[in-house]
């Protein structure tokens, strides 16, 4: 077992780093699905990955604890994918595990009342962390240049300004101290239809599954377009992108461990100095 407490080493953090750029779409990179496979693996086998996964989790646990105790920065993670994908499973699998004190998580779904009243970026900035903490988005607003444009729902002169607005909005949330990073869980249309047949399959599962799924299952071209261009038009050096393979839970959970981890070690939060006050007091 490695030495948690212990920084991990700079070799290691250069590992990382030449692995996750196979994940991040670097602007202007002419971003395409097709180019990246859903089933992916890099080599791993579940059981190593199992153990590798518990170990990066503690690691993230105490640079967690030490961005809530420093309060000076924020961590932004946008979990997006299509239907099925698996983003309650990551939240599950990498989020559940961390202080539910220091995870915030947000689930954006349709918006109704207030939301309705404003503009479509309210309801975001209402949700962004606060300074020591972690917000964790489940769905987000990118839904106003996915959903929005696939269905027709605003003129296409409106959804198209939103990538710019977007842009803009990220990158004002990164200059006051927030860290940003945006992760695409990836699945073929094969790997969506099965998950789908065996949520209306499986009892435990059922209540997950609306008949709307199929009416949005056909639009599964115009989806994935929209996703590009999305990518395409939004993924920067402050608020970067990261596709990741999602086809095996297992992969999808250490990738997406990895991808946290990396910011965190990058934002290298630090612990206030100790009070002197303290030194030395024994608790009776």
């Amino acid at each position: 077992m490695a030495d948690l407490g212990r920084p991990a080493s700079k070799k290691s953090n250069a590992k990382e780093a030449k692995f996750l750029s196979r994940l991040v779409v670097a602007p202007d990179s002419n971003f395409r699905f097709s180019k990246r496979k859903p089933d992916q693996t890099f080599g791993w086998d579940k059981e190593g990955a199992a153990v590798e996964l518990a170990e990066l989790l503690a690691r993230i646990d105490l640079l967690q604890q030490k961005l809530a105790a420093e309060s000076r920065q924020s961590l932004l993670v946008v979990l997006q994918a299509i239907d099925a994908s698996g983003k309650d499973g990551t939240l599950r699998g990498v989020f559940g595990p961390l202080s539910a004190s220091g995870v915030q998580v947000s689930n954006f779904k349709a918006p109704t009342g207030a939301e309705l009243s404003h503009d479509y970026l309210w309801r975001g900035h209402a949700r962004t962390p606060a300074t020591g903490e972690i917000a964790v988005w489940n769905r987000s607003h990118y839904e106003d240049v996915l959903i929005v444009r696939v269905k027709n729902l605003v003129p296409e002169e409106r959804w198209r300004r939103r990538y710019r607005h977007i842009r803009e909005f990220e990158q004002m949330l990164a200059d006051e101290g927030t860290r940003i990073v945006k992760i695409n869980l990836h699945i073929s249309n094969e790997q969506q239809r099965a998950r789908l047949q065996d949520r209306i399959d499986d009892p435990n599962k059922r209540w997950k599954f609306r008949v709307g799924d199929l009416e949005d299952r056909k639009l599964w071209p115009k989806f994935m377009k929209a996703y590009e261009v999305a990518i395409n038009e939004t993924s920067t050096e402050r608020a970067p992108w990261y596709v990741v393979p999602a086809e095996h839970k297992w992969v999808r959970n250490l990738a997406v461990a990895h991808i946290l981890h990396h910011a965190l070690t990058e934002m290298d939060p630090q612990l206030p100095p100790d009070d002197p006050a303290m030194l030395g007091v024994v608790v009776e």
